[in-house]
């Protein structure tokens, strides 16, 4: 792989910290705070305030996942399109059988083309709920986690490059800049340094094997936020190019929203807000319906710790389509 014409706004990744103990604040991860909870749709009731969903109107929810968000939507009298790549939450979503749901199988970046496929070529609605659901997390085979022994794995589609094959066959730049740029990891070379070190021994094949090598990038770390957060989540974002899928998802939105139609999207890195943030800011046809992102209350992130990051923008299609 070469990371300058595969990735050209890829960053160079900064020379090493100096190698005195660290406690490190890591940026809290959704993915990682689940705990025993089953999927609780974060924000619903703002998403469905933002989306104004009523009988006859048609919306997509583009990350189907568990159906949380889609569920209020079908509660609402809207029929929905969802629209997911993991074939496991597709099979949850057709059992449920739920009335006014049809359920695509694709990444959300194709959204035109799977509706076009589908007889639909305007929406009232979408909906983006970016990143990786409790389902994934709960499943230990997928390899999202670092607390469970599990294959490193890490793919939503279950098609395509896995983590251990980037882990396993990258050069240690590219695995530096990954990490620096998709983790913003400070220490992204002493990572990838370890991982090239380790994996001449032995192949990286596990969750554990590759959250052990990232612990000892770290030295002095004992307790608190396990430092292969970061790492996992570069991994995670690059194996299944979540910012260049929400960049074309956000472009396919323009196409496909009728005139006043709602876009609603809800992010959990700033990576993410602020391809989201630029992209509104940006549109000649999206007007932004607040100026700042929602975020959850204190109650719902006392009783739901995936909302505690949650983020959510809106916008309207305004002029003609």
């Amino acid at each position: 792989m070469n990371a300058d014409t595969e990735h050209p706004n890829r960053l160079t990744p900064e020379p090493d910290a100096p190698s005195e103990p660290i406690h490190p604040e890591l940026p809290t991860d959704p993915a990682e705070d689940t705990g025993s909870l089953s999927h609780v749709p974060v924000l619903a009731d703002e998403v469905i305030q933002a989306l104004a969903p009523a009988p006859g109107k048609v919306f997509v929810d583009g990350t189907l996942g568990g159906a949380g968000h889609t569920g209020l939507l079908l509660a609402a009298g809207a029929t929905v399109y969802g629209i997911d790549q993991d074939p496991f939450a597709l099979d949850r979503a057709r059992a449920a059988n739920h009335a006014g749901l049809h359920v695509l199988q694709g990444n959300y970046r194709d959204m035109v083309a799977l509706l076009a496929g589908a007889g639909v070529t305007q929406v009232d609605g979408i909906l983006l709920d970016i990143g990786v659901s409790s389902f994934q997390l709960d499943d230990t085979g997928r390899g999202f986690s670092y607390h469970t022994e599990a294959p490193l794995d890490m793919r939503m589609s279950q098609s395509g490059e896995s983590a251990a094959d980037v882990v396993n066959s990258y050069d240690e730049e590219d695995i530096a800049a990954i990490i620096y740029e998709y983790g913003e990891d400070r220490l992204s070379r002493r990572i990838a340094r370890g991982i090239v070190y380790a994996r001449e021994k032995a192949p990286i094949e596990t969750t554990v094997q590759l959250a052990d090598i990232v612990k000892r990038a770290y030295p002095g770390f004992s307790k608190g936020i396990h430092p292969a957060r970061r790492t996992f989540q570069a991994l995670r974002i690059h194996v299944n190019d979540e910012l260049g899928a929400l960049r074309d998802g956000l472009q396919a939105a323009e196409t496909l929203l009728a005139p006043g139609g709602r876009l609603a999207v809800i992010s959990f890195h700033s990576l993410e807000d602020r391809i989201v943030k630029r992209f509104l800011l940006g549109s000649e046809v999206l007007s932004p319906l607040t100026k700042r992102p929602v975020i959850a209350s204190e109650a719902e992130q006392a009783t739901n710790p995936r909302a505690r990051s949650a983020k959510l923008r809106s916008a309207e299609r305004v002029g003609s389509a």
